[in-house]
């Protein structure tokens, strides 16, 4: 199994930070490598939904909800190529006013210990990149 780690915190509660976060077509607004989003049902995200991600490359993978604990944390599972990768997205009130949040994302499956290695280092790269837009992106809407 390979792991990937994100935390980060925001001075936004984290009530807030799901309710945005939870809003997942909405995240090419802050996520330069996703082109779009679609989830199946369309909005809130319940028990049954699944999903395709379009990256800015051109590919697309393609998940199914696997575990739903709002407002704490929900789980989604994919594929993408032959590997299976889990994306937990966690969150954790530190003050009333500050969240911690973390991206936790595994891949399992077969090549997973050297294609897998090779998604790490991108995806790492791609949530580097992400996490600060998203930052800025939640505490402007906690000024709104």
């Amino acid at each position: 199994m390979i792991r990937l780690v994100r935390a980060f915190e925001v001075d936004v509660p984290a009530a807030r930070a799901w309710a945005h976060l939870a809003r997942v077509e909405r995240w090419p607004s802050w996520a330069g490598h996703i082109r779009s989003v679609t989830l199946e049902p369309p909005g809130e995200l319940s028990p049954r939904t699944t999903g395709v991600i379009r990256l800015a490359g051109g590919m697309r993978s393609t998940f199914r909800m696997t575990r739903l604990d709002p407002p704490r944390s929900w789980l989604w599972t994919g594929r993408f190529l032959w590997l299976t990768v889990h994306y937990d997205h966690r969150f954790e009130p530190l003050t009333p006013e500050r969240t911690r949040v973390q991206f936790v994302v595994e891949v399992t499956g077969v090549g997973a210990g050297t294609l897998g290695r090779l998604f790490r280092a991108i995806y790492a790269r791609n949530l580097d990149r992400a996490i600060p837009a998203l930052i800025a992106e939640l505490e402007a809407l906690e000024d709104a």
